[in-house]
């Protein structure tokens, strides 16, 4: 895993709830690819026609609010969001990224710190944000269990891992 991100900010505002993320009539889709055509379709249908693998979903406070279904968090790891980065997470959907080992980091105001479609560096073993070289921001660290959780991809891999490192 990466831990220097750069690449494209997509900046969303406040209260953006799963079923924007991924709206529940697209819940019968399975396959990764299926999923992944409908990411962020409730906030902007155009999104997944912009998005290149690598870049920064930002975010006002609140982000991921609403039903505890994974596929919000699955469809923005499809699309090739390398981190999200918010001003806070909805509980839910901030666990369900780190286990699905999709990259997620509170920094406060950060939402007032970019624009939408420049190009931003997130390092989340310094737990800084830049852009144009200079530091921005900072963002709450994570501890060495989260980064260990997204090194493996999530925590399923994490645990399969252990338990054949165990037997």
């Amino acid at each position: 895993m990466k831990k220097i991100l750069n690449g494209k900010v997509f900046l969303f505002g406040n209260n953006i709830d799963t079923d924007q993320i991924y709206p529940g009539r697209f819940v019968e889709y399975t396959k990764i690819e299926d999923v992944a055509k409908y990411a962020m379709f409730g906030a902007d249908e155009n999104f997944t026609k912009n998005i290149n693998n690598g870049d920064i979903l930002v975010a006002g406070t609140n982000f991921g609010c609403g039903s505890s279904r994974e596929h919000a968090a699955i469809t923005l790891k499809a699309v090739g969001v390398s981190v999200i980065v918010a001003e806070s997470f909805g509980r839910i959907f901030y666990r369900n990224a780190i286990n699905l080992g999709l990259a997620v980091v509170i920094c406060p105001n950060i939402s007032k710190l970019v624009k939408d479609s420049e190009n931003v560096q997130v390092d989340l073993e310094k737990g800084t944000v830049s852009k144009d070289n200079m530091q921005i921001a900072e963002v709450e660290p994570m501890s060495d269990y989260v980064l260990n959780i997204l090194e493996h991809g999530g925590i399923k891999e994490l645990v399969k891992k252990q338990l054949k490192a165990n037997k």
